[in-house]
């Protein structure tokens, strides 16, 4: 049975993504299976710390980029949406600039007002980079907001006059 209220195509996975976090570190979903979300990450030079490692912080940026997009796919959009309360990562093994990640999300837990999502990472060799855990909080849509008409005025370089 799938976990999934209205799921999404692959491209409209991929569209959300656009302009987004997602977008700059590369993260393309992969596939969507009937209790899953799987994407995938490539390890480019910019995405490593000083020492030449796959940066922790962006390994945290792909699962809870999987996980809260799984959790919002498992609810009833029109009503209700998922916000991330609470994320962790374990680093269990290094990745580097030329590895490509593949992450895969999967339900822990799945109720009214929360979910709690288990994230593995993997580089191409099947070893398991990180493993994460999100907790989302679901809560009711408010009614769309008008953007601002103006962006408010910013101090002149240097400071305040």
């Amino acid at each position: 049975m799938s976990r999934w209220i209205r799921p999404p195509s692959l491209g409209e996975l991929n569209a959300w993504s656009a302009g987004n976090a997602q977008a700059l570190c590369g993260i393309v979903f992969t596939e969507l299976g009937d209790d899953f979300l799987r994407g995938i990450m490539p390890v480019t030079k910019s995405l490593t710390q000083p020492f030449g490692l796959l940066h922790g912080g962006v390994s945290v940026v792909l699962a809870e980029t999987l996980g809260s997009t799984a959790a919002y796919c498992a609810i009833d959009r029109d009503r209700f949406v998922a916000v991330g309360q609470e994320v962790n990562a374990n680093h269990l093994q290094a990745a580097y600039a030329g590895d490509v990640i593949t992450g895969t999300a999967r339900a822990i837990h799945v109720g009214t007002r929360s979910h709690v999502w288990g994230v593995e990472l993997r580089d191409q060799r099947g070893r398991l980079v990180c493993i994460s855990r999100l907790t989302m909080a679901v809560i009711p849509r408010r009614p769309a907001q008008p953007a601002p008409a103006a962006e408010p005025a910013r101090p002149p370089a240097g400071g305040p006059a």
